[in-house]
């Protein structure tokens, strides 16, 4: 195969597939606050675990919402009505899985003795894959004109 045409493949899947890798991207990177953010708290300034997850998730939601705005789904309107009801559902749906992460560690850090670190990271996989769902599918989904005007920019670019 010609380096072009390896070079033309690649380029195509990166296309295809440059959603999700921009999400698991970013959402490394929000998993890296959240994590650090945690450690900082619980391990510099003695906070709880509950409280420092707590503190860890506003972070990482903050950070989350805006690098998944700009560079993973693009959503370009800054009206007021649109990031309203983003940052709502966004906040709303990323609340649900913060509640599951203060689960995980209550329970498996203060209640069965594990180490919190580990359990940090074990329940920031089940949070990524959960948040990508609401965000792909409820938050940052694209109406029909949109999706078809960026099939055509894609196809542009080819």
């Amino acid at each position: 195969m010609p380096q072009e045409d390896l070079f033309q493949k690649g380029k195509e899947l990166f296309l295809k597939y440059k959603e999700m890798i921009a999400y698991l991207f970013f959402g490394g990177l929000t998993t890296l606050v959240n994590i650090v953010a945690y450690w900082v708290c619980a391990n510099l300034f003695g906070i709880g675990t509950v409280p420092a997850t707590a503190i860890a998730w506003i972070l990482s939601v903050a950070f989350a919402y805006v690098t998944n705005k700009l560079f993973v789904f693009e959503s370009k309107s800054w009206a007021f009505s649109v990031v309203g009801k983003e940052v709502l559902s966004f906040v709303g749906c990323r609340a649900f899985s913060g509640v599951l992460d203060i689960f995980f560690m209550w329970l498996f850090v203060d209640m069965l003795h594990i180490n919190d670190l580990l359990i940090k990271v074990l329940s920031n996989i089940v949070v990524i894959i959960l948040n990508y769902v609401f965000s792909k599918l409820l938050i940052f989904r694209k109406k029909p004109e949109e999706a078809s005007q960026q099939d055509g920019d894609e196809q542009h670019l080819q």
